[in-house]
């Protein structure tokens, strides 16, 4: 299934120039470019996506309630997986972290049935400071929710993300390094 994971993401996802063309958030100049949307809302990436992460999830005897993190990048990936595991002894429930809370009803910034104190996920489509992947990490703390993990679709093995989200004390297992598209 990664085979099969890499190619797409190499066929719809990711570029690559000679000379650093594409900006990143935090304003340096890449030779290398991963819209993972591309993949993540793609029927066949989904069904890749949730299976390997919650292969991993078993693999590590993960018990998790949710997996969810910052949206827009997190979104397809943890409803992948709460696909995935219905009807499995372990279903995942999906949630969102939005980027600020709601400033109406009831100013929720975490959507989805995921309460104090419950076994999380964090989730991220790309990884490349670790900054959005943190202000989930953040987030989830702030709400009182216990991290098991960190997952991470791509990991661009630049600008010190893995180390950073690490430094956090959370472990972080890559699905993608960038250096396996290239």
């Amino acid at each position: 299934m990664k085979k099969r994971l890499i190619e797409l993401l190499k066929e719809r996802a990711y570029k690559k120039t000679d000379t650093p063309s594409f900006k990143l958030t935090s304003g340096k100049m890449s030779s290398h470019y991963v819209n993972c949307k591309m993949v993540t809302y793609n029927p066949e990436g989904q069904y890749l996506i949730g299976n390997i992460i919650l292969n991993h999830i078993k693999e590590k005897g993960l018990k998790v309630k949710g997996a969810g993190g910052l949206t827009l990048g997190a979104d397809p990936i943890a409803t992948a997986i709460s696909f995935a595991s219905h009807g499995s002894e372990n279903p995942i429930e999906a949630f969102v972290i939005r980027k600020e809370k709601k400033g109406y009803g009831a100013g929720n910034q975490i959507e989805g049935d995921i309460h104090e104190g419950d076994s999380v996920i964090i989730l991220d489509d790309v990884l490349t400071t670790g900054k959005s992947t943190i202000k989930a990490i953040d987030v989830a703390e702030e709400n009182k929710l216990n991290i098991q993990h960190v997952f991470v679709l791509v990991d661009r093995e630049e600008e010190n993300g893995y180390e950073n989200v690490r430094a956090r004390g959370y472990d972080v297992t890559p699905i993608v390094r960038i250096s396996e598209l290239q």
